[in-house]
């Protein structure tokens, strides 16, 4: 080649190479983004860098996928349940009680998570980096609970037989056990993992001390429940682990005020019921498309008569001080999106918990099959919280949907084994 061809093509190809090196970079950025906006996800004053880490992340990941330098798939598990779902709550979004609000809840509660999914089910979409994500999610909950644990009853002076109360507006107390329990569950995986070296195993347990401490401290039936069932399902197979963790946490409960609320339910159960019984009368007059997907639409006084709901639940479980919210997720999204908008949600649900099956039985080999576990175990927890608290808030959603994109990662990692075996 000559020397005047050499020096037209060398730019050309110093030009191509830098570009490349700048693709490269962004395409590493994304999940570095996404990383720090979900270690931040519990702490509170932090929204500035949430947000300015998810955003950036988002749209650079959008940028390489209009330009083609992504990999990204849409063909998952919960593309079709998604779509179903949105198109319900964006045909209700017409006929929405407060159309305002609720259209600012489908961009940031419904749609914004859903790009979050797909974000981070194309980027963080290998073992290594599933791996990755779980200590992120360890990290962080155990420093947040070691944080409260310490600030709440050795700066503040507490006794240890109060309620830990905190009045963070990000996460209450009783929502805490979303992000403690699904990294206990993380925690506990990553200890009793063969293949995990000893140092590694060490200190996942030290992590789950402070996460196993808040649930109980929180002295939330819902929490304890959950991370009861949760931890039986991870640990079904460990029969002997699942036993003592069962014992301590029963002992240590039964030292605890928290067993009054189990010995003597009849109060807040009664409470419970009466919110509700005062939802269902909320979704008789709303059966179809529900009151609108906002959230501020239940508690403005000045659309909602709450109290007008109120009288019509039987005089045992009306409420004295009437909640502003439903508490509970299925019948939040009842009342929101109707009869039809909970069926859609149920099934995203359903393919949720198929995926999850799946992994378990069909997975190739233990890594696959013991994530589907970890997964779902996981998801259990949330799931019972779930039942029992009103959990559509950033701190609970981010949690949930980095479940649903933790199990789509692990089935894409099964169904490329399947193919690269044929």
């Amino acid at each position: 080649m000559s020397s005047e061809a050499l020096e037209i093509i060398t730019p050309l190809l110093n030009e191509k190479t830098s570009k490349e090196k700048i693709f490269q970079i962004l395409n590493l950025s994304v999940p570095v983004l996404m990383g720090i906006y979900i270690f931040f996800n519990p702490f509170p004053h932090t929204t500035a860098i949430k947000d300015t880490c998810f955003y950036f992340g988002a749209g650079i990941a959008i940028l390489l996928l209009v330009l083609k330098k992504i990999d990204f798939s849409f063909r998952l598990p919960l593309t079709l349940p998604f779509i179903l779902f949105v198109v319900w709550v964006v045909i209700g979004l017409f006929f929405a009680l407060d159309r305002g609000n609720s259209i600012h809840d489908f961009f940031v509660h419904l749609l914004k998570y859903i790009i979050f999914y797909y974000v981070m089910v194309n980027t963080y979409n290998s073992r290594r980096r599933i791996n990755y994500l779980s200590w992120i999610i360890i990290t962080s909950a155990s420093i947040f609970s070691f944080g409260c644990i310490f600030y709440y009853y050795v700066m503040l002076k507490y006794p240890l037989s109060a309620k830990l109360m905190l009045g963070l507006p990000e996460i209450p107390v009783n929502l805490i056990g979303v992000i403690s329990i699904t990294a206990l569950i993380f925690a506990l995986h990553t200890a009793l993992h063969n293949n995990n070296t000893y140092s590694v195993r060490i200190i996942a347990t030290c992590c789950s001390l402070p996460l196993f401490a808040i649930a109980l401290l929180s002295q939330s039936r819902g929490t304890l429940t959950a991370m009861l069932f949760a931890t039986t399902l991870l640990l079904a197979k460990n029969k002997k682990t699942l036993a003592i963790f069962i014992l301590v946490t029963i002992g240590i409960a039964s030292l605890s005020p928290v067993k009054d609320r189990f010995l003597n339910p009849n109060v807040t159960t009664a409470l419970r019921m009466g919110i509700n019984y005062t939802s269902l009368e909320v979704l008789k007059d709303f059966p179809l498309l529900g009151i609108g997907f906002g959230m501020e639409t239940y508690r403005n006084g000045k659309i909602i008569d709450l109290k007008t709901f109120n009288e019509r639940v039987p005089s045992k479980y009306q409420q004295h001080y009437i909640h502003n919210d439903p508490h509970n997720m299925l019948m939040s999204v009842a009342v929101r999106t109707g009869v039809i908008g909970l069926i859609l949600y149920l099934f995203i649900l359903y393919t949720f918990a198929k995926t999850c099956w799946m992994c378990i039985r069909h997975g190739k080999d233990d890594f696959i099959k013991k994530w589907g576990i970890c997964i779902a175990a996981a998801f259990t927890a949330v799931f019972i919280i779930g039942l029992f608290e009103p959990v559509f808030s950033h701190a609970p959603e981010t949690v949930l949907f980095t479940l649903f994109a933790m199990i789509t990662i692990i089935w894409r990692s099964n169904l490329n084994d399947e193919e690269a075996h044929q």
